[in-house]
């Protein structure tokens, strides 16, 4: 498959190297080459089967605006957009392209997902929740996108809503917390990512399962398909 990738931060080079791992032909844009989705138009577009987003908060958006109005597949690891994400699923669907977002593609990420959902019912039981998410200091959004989607989840499960509490510092991948504490007790629930190739394999893999799909995905509901 032919892949564009844009963005050339430490996810995005690692996204391209495992893309040429794994056999596609690979493009790269980076935020220079691609000023406001300037280099996204459909000629520019036409040879790409799928593009794949690791910038920035403030450029996803026109780079999905760019990629749906090309009807070309798009795979979204960026987070810090989701107030967008209405109107962009609009668009895909109007489009008939294939839109997949997520604000984690590590499987292991994935799997903590649906244990804090199993989790979350404690704060039906009297306990009491936070969320811990501490990543390197040059994130741009705060909370990320993970801890919001845990948030949601726990929240979800358990009826109540819960904090998140933030920290930027060093060169911290990853690492999230969820806390439930009680008068009795106290539930620790953590991921640590150790690097981010799980996060490349992840979107890389997602993008090959969106080849000939379209419509609108998130990556938490299809994971255990790719």
């Amino acid at each position: 498959m032919n892949f564009l990738i844009l963005g050339r931060g430490k996810t995005g080079a690692l996204v391209a190297e495992t893309a040429v791992a794994r056999r596609h032909h690979v493009r790269v844009l980076s935020a220079t080459d691609n000023a406001g989705a300037s280099a996204l138009t459909p000629e520019a577009l036409a040879a790409t089967n799928v593009v794949i987003d690791f910038t920035t908060p403030s450029a996803v958006v026109a780079n999905a605006e760019a990629c749906i109005r090309a009807r070309k597949n798009l795979v979204i690891g960026t987070t810090g957009w989701y107030v967008d994400l209405p109107r962009l699923r609009d668009m895909a669907l109007a489009a008939n392209t294939g839109f997949l977002y997520g604000s984690n593609f590590s499987i292991g990420v994935n799997l903590f997902f649906e244990i804090a959902a199993t989790a979350g019912v404690a704060l039906k039981y009297d306990y009491s929740g936070q969320i811990f998410e501490r990543h390197h200091e040059h994130k741009k959004d705060a909370p990320s996108g993970t801890a919001i989607t845990l948030q949601k989840i726990v929240c979800d499960a358990g009826e109540h809503e819960i904090e998140i509490v933030s920290f930027r510092e060093g060169d911290v991948v990853g690492m999230h917390e969820v806390v439930f504490n009680s008068a009795g007790d106290r539930i620790y629930l953590c991921h640590d990512a150790k690097s981010r190739q799980p996060f490349a394999e992840g979107a890389v893999r997602a993008a090959e399962w969106l080849a000939g799909k379209t419509g609108v995905y998130e990556f938490r509901n299809v994971w255990r398909e790719l």
